[in-house]
């Protein structure tokens, strides 16, 4: 138990340099359009599931892990970082997410970037 702790302490440390609040500079460009999640989800064409860390999994640990991406231009996740979740799951996350496409947002007949926020759900089956 004593190195499943020293584990978690030391991915807690690393996930914590990863997480960012919901006001970072990815929401602040004014070429970006902000859509709600369920929106986006709608226009995901390609997904990853996240692998569940071994630590994780050996501790027990669920839960969902917020994310705020921008999604390029061409529907390719360009950017993510971690608003909230548990920090042992928050890289396999992000990882997921980077993976993903979208169909293209338009505005006016043309391409935009997208900010988005995703949630993803580690469950234990």
């Amino acid at each position: 138990m004593g190195s499943i702790l020293k584990g978690l302490r030391a991915v807690t440390v690393l996930a914590l340099g990863l997480a960012v609040f919901a006001g970072s500079a990815l929401a602040q460009d004014a070429q970006r359009v902000r859509i709600g999640g369920d929106v986006q989800q709608g226009k995901l064409v390609k997904s990853q599931a996240p692998v569940y860390p071994v630590l994780a999994k050996r501790a027990r640990i669920e839960g969902t892990v917020r994310l705020q991406a921008i999604i390029a231009k061409d529907g390719s996740v360009q950017k993510v970082e971690v608003i909230s979740g548990h920090a042992v799951l928050a890289q396999s996350a992000v990882e997921a997410v980077q993976q993903w496409r979208y169909k293209p947002t338009e505005l006016n007949g043309q391409a935009v970037e997208v900010v988005t926020n995703i949630d993803v759900v580690f469950k234990m089956s």
